[in-house]
């Protein structure tokens, strides 16, 4: 199995999950995992760490506060059942509180007008900021530039979108 996806993501880090230690998962990628996984560093995540370490001026690490989940993982969290993170397609990144001058929706925003993904959600947060980015790489060829909000009503997860 490889360790390292691209030249700063390794394997550990795109499925390490708390949650996953606590309840005993088993949370490693497959082969097929892998080769999404791969696809999603180097088509994306390398690219965007580059985008935001120039436009700061300095190298900027990419938080991931969620990446590859196992189905098992997903559950647990009460993800969704066509989770692409389960797929090894999407992360979440959550920059807030780490950067003084980069935060969620300059990374939302900086996706959005740079980048090509399949999907690109706002997560929760208010109307300045999401609470995490969520995006995901499927391939060129495959990727939809679908856009969403997720935000609660009435305690339960909402998605609009608002781009496809």
């Amino acid at each position: 199995m490889i360790n390292k996806l691209s030249e700063h993501l390794s394997v550990a880090e795109i499925s390490k999950s708390q949650t996953a230690l606590r309840n005993g998962i088993d949370n490693i990628p497959t082969e097929e995992h892998l080769k999404s996984l791969k696809t999603l560093a180097v088509e994306l995540f390398e690219p965007l760490r580059s985008a935001v370490s120039a436009d700061r001026g300095e190298d900027t690490p990419l938080i991931i506060s969620s990446g590859y989940r196992s189905k098992e993982l997903n559950s647990i969290i009460k993800g969704s059942r066509n989770s692409q993170h389960c797929k090894g397609q999407a992360i979440d990144l959550d920059l807030d509180g780490w950067y003084d001058d980069f935060d969620n929706s300059d990374l939302f925003y900086l996706i959005l007008e740079e980048f090509d993904f399949d999907q690109l959600i706002w997560e929760y947060g208010d109307k300045e900021k999401p609470e995490w980015v969520h995006v995901s790489y499927v391939s060129k060829e495959k990727n939809r530039q679908r856009v969403t909000v997720a935000s609660l009503e009435n305690g339960k997860t909402v998605y609009k979108h608002t781009k496809a």
